[in-house]
């Protein structure tokens, strides 16, 4: 048997998105990128959890244009009190897009996946059913569709990874606690891939772990570490159409990036600039340019700050989301060199 050997993946630094707003064009601490048609992007926010205003999802393009924010947190009712009417959302994780662009967010406080449209309009939620059984979830983390819009849900609480169809109805599940082969502890992001197969960020266990899509063990790569192909929490994957896996490695603050088999080929540390939105903001207040003059260690503004996952698109741009800078940096990802065949 042979493969066929990745001899050189080429990623560059594109741009940086976004600036820290609690309304209107900005991001308030997003935490997952979700691409739609037309160089659209959806920006999911964590916000101000127990506050109803605020951004929660911001709708841009990739250019930067602001389009429209939805979505809003719950309403406190009393001093231990909270409407967590429908639509409302506390802890959101992901936000993922079904063939029509129908939005589906899950929430891992309120254990439950809500719907919207992509213009925002809210249009249902599948039945709130925290706990262990088939079709229940405990702190749902990454989703993501496959070609016939079943939705694979990381079911972070219970350890296992279920599969739905995009009306909610339960399909299959894989998956329980531990370190070893199809085991999870504590899983966070997934991607999925052109042949079907999905990518599973194994959190506490630091590794990447790959299955078919009837949830068989694959293959793994990473461990413990800060060194190369290592992980300290990783909370995000994607694969791109040319099988290349890319890893936000959460605590070491970078991205790494792998080839089909999991050997590690780069590490991005951070290359940010300032935004378009920030620009703005800046030549309309010219006394805070006056302040970034005069910070000290401003060079590390560049840097990763915990990032809190990776989307890459068709035309091979990948977007690392960083809460804690409120913003999004862009990558972009040439073709990769292959070596040829190797036994």
């Amino acid at each position: 048997m042979t493969t066929t050997e990745i001899s050189h993946i080429n990623v560059q630094y594109s741009k940086t998105i976004g600036r820290g707003e609690q309304f209107g064009p900005g991001f308030t601490y997003p935490i997952n990128v979700a691409r739609g048609k037309d160089g659209i992007m959806y920006v999911l926010n964590r916000s101000s959890e127990y506050r109803p205003e605020g951004t929660r999802v911001t709708v841009c393009t990739t250019d930067e244009e602001f389009i429209s924010t939805f979505a809003r947190g719950v309403a406190q009712q009393g001093p231990h009190e909270y409407n967590f009417e429908d639509g409302s959302l506390v802890w959101p994780t992901c936000i993922a897009l079904d063939s029509q662009e129908t939005l589906f967010i899950c929430d891992e406080w309120l254990h439950r996946v809500s719907q919207f449209s992509k213009d925002g309009e809210y249009l249902g939620k599948w039945e709130e059913r925290p706990g262990s059984g088939d079709g229940e979830l405990d702190r749902p983390a990454g989703m993501v569709f496959d070609a016939d819009d079943n939705l694979y849900i990381v079911d972070s609480g219970n350890h296992r990874i279920q599969k739905f169809s995009k009306d909610g109805k339960f399909l299959s599940k894989w998956g329980t606690f531990g370190s070893g082969d199809g085991e999870f502890n504590m899983p966070w992001g997934i991607a999925i891939d052109s042949q079907g197969d999905i990518y599973i960020a194994d959190w506490r266990n630091d590794r990447i772990q790959k299955f078919n899509p009837d949830g068989k063990f694959l293959m793994k790569f990473g461990s413990s570490g800060s060194g190369e192909g290592e992980f300290d929490r990783p909370t995000g994957v994607a694969v791109d159409r040319d099988g290349v896996i890319y890893v936000a490695d959460w605590l070491n603050d970078r991205l790494q990036v792998f080839d089909h088999e999991g050997n590690f080929v780069a590490a991005k540390t951070g290359e940010a600039g300032i935004s378009k939105w920030g620009q703005d903001k800046l030549d309309a207040n010219p006394e805070m340019w006056d302040e970034r003059e005069r910070a000290q260690g401003l060079e590390r503004e560049k840097d990763f700050w915990g990032p809190t996952g990776v989307t890459v698109d068709d035309d091979g741009m990948i977007f690392v989301p960083e809460s804690a800078r409120n913003r999004i940096q862009v990558y972009k990802s040439q073709s990769p060199t292959f070596a040829g065949p190797r036994l």
